[in-house]
């Protein structure tokens, strides 16, 4: 497993972009994400339920999606905990076979507050926009002195 060293607050540049990540969806991760999260909603269980639903089969969870996202902002910083805050907005599904890839860069860095904000995309490999408007904030601890 590889170790990652905390991001030092210093380091960090308005509009410096976070390294992407791209991810691969799996009807099997799908299906290991509704186990684990206790989302069971057949629209990502069922092909049969979910076509009968109008969707093309079945979908990756947002919230899966959203996991991703997370898992960008979280391996930049080195530290989960300095993670504080992850939101964003559902722009389209996620289908199994899928390729979406995230992306971020730094859109305020608040030198008092020891405080960065990120704004986040993932796409598909279409380069269709799968997640959009979401925002990360970190929080760094005080300098020490």
């Amino acid at each position: 497993m590889k170790t990652m060293s905390t991001l030092d607050f210093e380091q960090v540049i308005p509009g410096q972009p976070l390294p992407p990540l791209t991810k691969q969806v799996t009807v099997e991760q799908i299906q290991r994400y509704a186990e684990a999260s206790g989302d069971r909603n057949p629209i990502h269980l069922d092909e049969t339920f979910a076509r009968s639903a109008g969707l093309p089969g079945v979908i990756a969870h947002g919230m899966l999606t959203m996991a991703f996202a997370n898992q960008m902002v979280t391996d930049w910083l080195g530290d989960r905990s300095l993670l504080k805050r992850l939101q964003g907005r559902f722009a389209g599904m996620v289908l199994p076979g899928d390729e979406v890839t995230c992306t971020g860069s730094v859109a305020l860095k608040d030198e008092d507050g020891r405080r960065v904000v990120i704004n986040l995309v993932v796409t598909n490999q279409r380069g269709e926009r799968v997640f959009n408007k979401g925002v990360a904030e970190a929080e760094f601890p005080p300098q020490k002195e």
